[in-house]
């Protein structure tokens, strides 16, 4: 019982880390932090890593990364920027059920701060409506489920939200 992967995908900020923790612990799976899988890998922050090796190396970075995750009965958070990698996405898709947490601009807008500072791949005068639009028809490409996060205030809620979807499995 609840042996496959679960995957997160969305924009920054939209709450795969905090929901992952919550939904791992209700689900009685792991917790992968594929941005933390990275950092631990590299001895660095993602900024750093960026700013060190360009957008494209980070790109094949975490491609690389996530198209080897070998992990089972988890909840794995990926970084937003994770489905420009096509082997990774595969992977992913092959190994666990991918939600999509969506996210409105709007609050999105409100939620996130320094854009650099979260390690966050943009090209220079890039907006984060520019980022918004680039990365909304991937995530929709391959999620799974798509589940809004704008109407859920409580972390514990979203995640039970979820959870709810996957305790026949």
């Amino acid at each position: 019982m609840f042996e496959k992967n679960i995957t997160l995908i969305g924009m920054p900020g939209c709450g795969k880390s905090t929901v992952g923790v919550v939904l791992a612990k209700m689900l009685c799976k792991t917790f992968i932090d594929a941005d933390l899988v990275i950092q631990h890998n590299e001895k660095k922050r993602l900024h750093k890593i960026i700013d060190e090796i360009g957008n494209e190396g980070f790109l094949r970075l975490e491609n690389r990364t996530l198209a080897s995750l070998c992990v089972h009965n988890s909840v794995i958070a990926t970084g937003g920027s994770a489905v420009f990698g096509k082997e990774a996405m595969e992977h992913l898709k092959k190994c666990s059920t991918v939600v999509y947490i969506k996210v409105s601009y709007e609050s999105l807008e409100k939620r996130l701060g320094s854009l650099k500072q979260r390690g966050v791949i943009f090209e220079e005068g890039q907006t984060l409506r520019d980022i918004y639009e680039q990365r909304i028809p991937l995530y929709e490409k391959y999620a799974d489920i798509t589940v809004d996060s704008d109407n859920e205030s409580d972390v514990s809620q979203m995640a039970a939200r979820i959870a709810e979807l996957f305790e026949n499995d």
